[in-house]
């Protein structure tokens, strides 16, 4: 759905989510990848998976990988964020023009986290102490995204990214 089409990935508590509804606020189109596309599969064959619950439903966390490359070959938008993580993003990050990668401290992180609830990713001991782990390891962050500082109030987030898409493509 983009002539141009951009991942903003991070950490879970980074705030993909808040970009991605302030993006459709001002009315862009944005795709919230971890509540549209996503699924529990394997990370190798992506075959779907049952039954995964807690720190396990992390590691197979999937985006149906057909249907993230039908929205981005779809040319009816000027630009298409997608917004969200999944551990099969190999799969698909040749389709974007940019990823952007929203990055916070660890103070932000708890801060965020402990307004989470129980019944949400991040909102159980288990998951934040991973959470936690990928913070500091970056093992799931993006080779080469650029990094927007998501500790700023969440219109000058958005305002931060939309400027660096501009100066990509000043059509």
């Amino acid at each position: 759905m983009g002539r141009r089409n951009y991942l903003i990935e991070g950490g879970s508590g980074t705030g993909k989510t808040s970009v991605c509804y302030e993006l459709r606020r001002r009315g862009y189109h944005a795709i919230n990848g971890d509540r549209e596309l996503a699924y529990q599969g394997d990370p190798l064959t992506g075959e779907p998976v049952s039954d995964v619950t807690g720190v396990c439903a992390h590691h197979h966390h999937l985006w149906r990988v057909n249907d993230v490359r039908a929205l981005a070959a779809d040319r009816q938008e000027a630009v298409t964020f997608f917004c969200g993580g999944s551990r099969n993003l190999a799969a698909f990050i040749d389709l974007f023009d940019g990823v952007f990668v929203l990055e916070v401290d660890q103070e932000t992180l708890g801060r965020r986290l402990n307004a989470r609830p129980q019944d949400e990713w991040g909102g159980r001991e288990a998951e934040r102490k991973l959470i936690e782990h990928l913070h500091e390891t970056r093992e799931e962050i993006p080779a080469g995204g650029i990094a927007v500082d998501a500790t700023a109030p969440l219109p000058q987030v958005v305002d931060d990214i939309l400027r660096r898409v501009q100066q990509a493509d000043p059509e």
